[in-house]
């Protein structure tokens, strides 16, 4: 990867990686399903006007919007409503990782090695410790509700790998277009107009900052850059760059909302990260290898 593109990528991670905090202070003024639902409404509107719709099937652009933007963030955002920390949750979410590369493995007929085995066991270990010692801040109901988050944005990112490269600020845009009404009959069904509507007269100014960071920095840019890195690059050298988020989102929750980080969560963390850094090593390693001149797989 060549710097300029590791340098976008870092500035992903790092923006995708504070954005935990920013989220979990907007959620005191929106309930979850409404946040989510205003933040692809605005990454729609007004974008759609000065980006034409890409050169992708309807289909796939409404199961990119489903999965990646409905399905990630309305479980993620629901689940930090009150089920899990803002930092744990930027930990979590990175089950994405190994879920990116199974899907290749079982998608693209990619082989899993055997450090990449490792790999996921210590991911495992880490998300299962999470789980048992779960407490107030973290239940076992949150750590699920991310896991699943974290499928969706695997799901979505093979699909960003398939779309052509210069494409991946228009698939963002439009495919915001189906999450939108998925999220808002959610809000409806589970939040109720109520509680909408006092949400909407009731917001702080900052919640709406929040909120417009949210279409702009983190998702306009940070998935449309995202995605512009997946169509140009293995899943496996893209992909693992995120185990960065949690750093800058457990450092950052611990400062600004001072979120207590006992050792039993620095071990949980330590195991995840540990699991993420050595698939990393491991993809380049593979990478590296020559390759049989008959099956291309590496020898």
């Amino acid at each position: 990867m060549p710097p300029r593109h590791l340098a976008l990528a870092l500035a992903i991670v790092a923006i995708w990686g504070t954005n935990f905090t920013i989220v979990r202070m907007a959620l005191s003024d929106f309930p979850p399903l409404l946040f989510a639902t205003l933040r692809f409404a605005l990454v729609f509107a007004p974008a759609a006007l000065f980006v034409p719709r890409p050169a992708v099937p309807w289909a796939r652009i409404a199961l990119y919007g489903c999965l990646l933007f409905a399905g990630q963030f309305g479980l993620m955002f629901y689940a930090m409503g009150g089920l899990i920390s803002a930092g744990i949750a930027s930990l979590v979410i990175q089950s994405q990782v190994f879920f990116t590369i199974l899907l290749a493995v079982v998608l693209n007929g990619e082989r899993l090695r055997g450090p990449q085995v490792i790999a996921l066991l210590l991911a495992l270990a880490g998300m299962a410790l999470l789980i048992v010692r779960a407490d107030g801040g973290t239940t076992p109901a949150g750590v699920a509700l991310v896991v699943a988050a974290g499928l969706c944005w695997a799901s979505g990112n093979h699909i960003a790998r398939s779309v052509g490269r210069g494409e991946a600020l228009a698939l963002t845009v439009w495919a915001a277009l189906f999450a939108v009404p998925l999220l808002g009959a959610a809000t409806l069904a589970i939040e109720g107009p109520a509680t909408i509507g006092r949400a909407l007269a009731t917001a702080h100014p900052g919640a709406w900052a929040a909120l417009l960071w949210q279409a702009i920095g983190n998702t306009l840019f940070g998935y449309g850059v995202w995605a512009w890195l997946l169509s140009r690059h293995p899943a496996s050298t893209v992909s693992p760059l995120a185990l960065l988020v949690p750093v800058f989102g457990m450092g950052t929750s611990a400062f600004v909302l001072h979120e207590p980080l006992p050792g039993w969560k620095l071990i949980a963390a330590a195991l995840v990260l540990a699991g993420l850094v050595v698939n990393l090593l491991a993809s380049r390693w593979v990478a590296s290898r020559p390759r049989d001149t008959a099956t291309g797989e590496p020898i």
